[in-house]
């Protein structure tokens, strides 16, 4: 049975609309408040920090770290706390799961796709999650973070091969083409980020005068973030 602070419990249960009668709640409304937990829903909040606690740019371009490269709170300077190999395990599917926005399930899922693909399965995983349609429109330029780029794919302004795709877990195949609905070019968002963009990802060709990108490949391991342990995930999914 999972043990949870009181005040945790409370909140979820508010949320399912359970009535607590006491501290130590009923066997069915305990079950109810872990699937709740279990489920880990996508993570909303500072992620920068989030950055600063593993000490990893989730945004992949260092701004977090750049004025306080150390972990968030009073004893964030203080030297930190050594690791298990659970624990360093653990951080390593946490840094990737933050860095893509995606919740626990999904990571999983992910996983389970990875390890029936043939091939190194911690590779495979990465080349999953770099896929994902907000990971692509993030990596065309449309948006200036993966957070904008799923609010982008969210609201209808993102289409597959000319059709409109609000999922932004949907899984781009090598040849399709990402692009905007015509009227939605004009999107200052989209102008503003395109602008502000330095480089592209050599795995996404970008056509300026339709607007639209081709996913030509797959990503090889080195295009890809050189700070991630994948092995490490594998082997926390496999304990």
């Amino acid at each position: 049975m999972w043990l949870f602070p009181i005040g945790v419990i409370r909140a979820i249960a508010a949320r399912s609309n359970i009535d607590l009668v006491h501290p130590i709640i009923y066997q069915n409304n305990l079950s109810t408040c872990e699937r709740r937990m279990k489920i880990m829903a996508r993570y909303t909040g500072p992620i920068y920090k989030k950055s600063r606690r593993f000490g990893f740019s989730t945004l992949e371009n260092g701004k977090e770290l750049a004025k306080r490269p150390y972990a968030p709170g009073d004893h964030g300077q203080d030297r930190r706390k050594k690791l298990s190999n659970y624990g360093i395990q653990l951080q390593e599917k946490q840094k990737v799961r933050f860095m893509y926005g995606i919740s626990e399930k999904q990571m999983h899922k992910a996983f389970e796709k990875a390890v029936k693909m043939k091939g190194v399965n911690g590779e495979n995983l990465l080349k999953l999650l770099e896929s994902r349609l907000d990971n692509l429109v993030y990596r065309i330029g449309f948006a200036t973070t993966r957070k904008g780029a799923r609010q982008l794919v969210n609201h209808g302004h993102i289409t597959v091969n000319g059709k409109k795709v609000n999922i932004p877990s949907y899984q781009v195949k090598p040849g399709d083409v990402i692009g905007l609905p015509e009227n939605d070019k004009e999107l200052k968002i989209v102008r503003e980020a395109l602008e502000a963009l330095h480089t592209r990802v050599e795995y996404v060709t970008y056509d300026d005068k339709k607007m639209e990108a081709t996913y030509v490949r797959m990503p090889e391991r080195s295009e890809l973030n050189a700070d991630i342990d994948e092995a490490l995930i594998i082997e926390y999914y496999n304990r």
